[in-house]
């Protein structure tokens, strides 16, 4: 695994062979992560959230470009494990990891972010709800901005707040922007 950009670019990670994640290609998420710098000013430190995070590769993006906070919610022992060895060896305390269940993190948790990315297995069947969780949970602002990995099986541009959906190869990710919903 790779950090793209920020205080932790370049740096590099060697990610479990039994790992049972599907992680975001290199090329996704450095395309996204250029759109998410068009919408969020990371100069602000804004907090964000990681859901099914997976090896962690979007979490420590977040936290290397400047993100104040940063909270990596992942089930699966051996992607938790590693997501906390890289945030010791990183040594940065804006990194939180929770071991446990996404979806019931999303229902529950009272905090609020400024970001959040979903990245839920494709084969989750309850994968069609997961935004409409995010976006009825308690933890958005007015002004958040939640981005959803998925298969091109999906079209969640119905959805309140949905500004945009982006493709990069078989990758898609569907962006909403809870500002659209004040004006």
């Amino acid at each position: 695994m790779r950090i793209i950009r920020g205080k932790y670019g370049r740096r590099r990670f060697d990610v479990p062979t039994n790992i049972t994640a599907r992680p975001t290609t290199d090329f996704a998420r450095e395309n996204i992560f250029n759109v998410i710098e068009n919408m969020v000013d990371f100069d602000e430190a804004p907090s964000a959230l990681d859901l099914f995070a997976g090896t962690g590769a979007v979490s420590f993006e977040f936290l290397s470009r400047g993100c104040s906070t940063v909270t990596a919610v992942e089930k699966a022992a051996t992607q938790y494990n590693f997501i906390r060895k890289v945030a010791a060896e990183l040594k940065d305390d804006n990194m939180r990891v929770i071991k446990g269940d996404a979806l019931r993190f999303a229902t529950t948790c009272r905090q609020k972010f400024d970001i959040i990315f979903a990245d839920p297995p494709y084969t989750l069947p309850e994968f069609e709800k997961v935004p409409e969780i995010v976006l009825g949970s308690a933890m958005l602002k007015p002004d958040t901005i939640f981005i959803l990995e998925h298969s091109k099986a999906y079209d969640f541009s119905s959805l309140p707040g949905f500004t945009r959906h982006l493709a990069y190869g078989s990758v898609n990710f569907s962006i909403f922007d809870m500002s659209t919903l004040n004006n």
